[in-house]
């Protein structure tokens, strides 16, 4: 990607590493433990209990909060239970009702409801440095290379993408009359079949999904093509964050050491994890794709660690924001109409603290 510097070898090597054990997986749950957030707090703290709204359906996204629960984080962390809410959703609309007390969303989205509803939300913390939105094509379909590409295509785009997806079209200069957008659910199968040229996708998901099936790909991707914004953001209201900075700081800790274990733990144990917890959300009754194929999770895992781990992040820890990537964000956001200030938008400093007073932590690679 275009917003940061090479990425640290390491990372590079470890993804490598992840992608030659997607080779030799063999499939499915290891039969660890049951994927609930329960029991016990801290002796130093009890916070209770809170429901985190995730951005998508409970696969390897979200892999350093199944950690979390796993390895007994979050009651470390004073918590009785983390209740983790299956996407897709932006987790706006929730926050600002009080159904969820965190979200894990992006900054287009977040920033679009600070801008245009005055909603009283921070971006805290990002997983994704780098965000992952792109325009799929198959290269011998649409073969969308550049944004001027989209002109007179058919895209894909799901409902609660519709901004993201107008975001980049307006950080391009191309009018939405010059495009044909076509409502799609999740499923890349419109894609492959022709019905739509192009089609709204992570990096970390339908992109490898589609490749893996055999199609060769083109992608556009929204890091490269104006709109360098942080993704996966922790996102509160500016009233709980007011009134919860130690339930807050408590809560990221935790969140830290769980998605520091997926950078050290090996890669199949970090597959039948997600494996556990996806079947699970599947029970529940949530949204979910058939059977996870153990190949595309270990590709997904490899993908995301290229998008979460930076050379900012390996000398200042997961999960901060530099100024200079709010300047980014900030700068791709006014180019969709949202003019905002880092203090509208970001409040840092809990997730400064921490590192400041556990510099430990700061240490997620091997």
């Amino acid at each position: 990607m275009a917003t940061h510097s090479t990425l640290p070898r390491r990372v590079g090597a470890i993804a490598a590493a992840v992608l030659a054990s997607a080779l030799v997986l063999a499939g499915c749950a290891s039969g660890g433990s049951t994927p609930a957030a329960s029991g016990g707090s801290s002796e130093a703290a009890s916070f209770g209990d809170i429901s985190v709204q995730y951005s998508w359906i409970k696969n390897e996204e979200f892999a350093g909060e199944f950690y979390a629960y796993e390895n007994g984080y979050y009651d470390e962390a004073g918590f009785g239970e983390v209740t983790g809410i299956a996407g897709p959703d932006t987790g706006v609309a929730k926050l600002l009702s009080g159904s969820v007390q965190v979200a894990l969303s992006d900054a287009a989205s977040v920033g679009a409801a600070v801008a245009e509803q005055d909603a009283p939300l921070k971006i805290i913390g990002a997983t994704f440095q780098k965000n992952p939105f792109t325009i799929l094509s198959l290269a011998e379909g649409g073969d969308i290379k550049t944004p001027e590409d989209l002109i007179g295509k058919k895209i894909g785009v799901q409902d609660s993408n519709a901004s993201v997806f107008a975001a980049l079209l307006a950080a391009n200069d191309i009018d939405p009359s010059e495009v044909e957008i076509v409502p799609v659910d999740f499923d890349p199968t419109p894609l492959i079949n022709g019905e739509v040229d192009g089609f709204m996708a992570y990096l970390t998901n339908e992109a490898i999904t589609v490749e893996m099936a055999g199609y060769p790909v083109t992608n556009l991707a929204y890091a490269e093509n104006g709109l360098p914004y942080v993704a996966e953001t922790f996102t509160v209201t500016d009233q709980y964050l007011a009134e919860n900075r130690d339930l807050l700081k408590a809560f990221l800790i935790a969140e830290i050491k769980g998605w520091t274990d997926t950078f050290t733990e090996p890669v199949e144990d970090t597959v039948s994890l997600v494996t556990d917890y996806y079947n699970e959300s599947a029970a529940a009754g949530d949204l979910t794709f058939g059977e996870l194929d153990p190949e595309k999770v270990a590709a997904g895992i490899a993908a995301q660690a290229l998008l979460i781990s930076t050379d900012e992040t390996e000398a200042n820890g997961l999960f901060t924001i530099s100024d200079d990537l709010k300047k980014q964000t900030l700068a791709s956001l006014k180019t969709s109409g949202w003019d905002l200030t880092a203090d509208q938008l970001f409040d840092t400093s809990i997730i400064d603290e921490i590192y400041e007073e556990n510099p430990d932590l700061v240490k997620y690679l091997p």
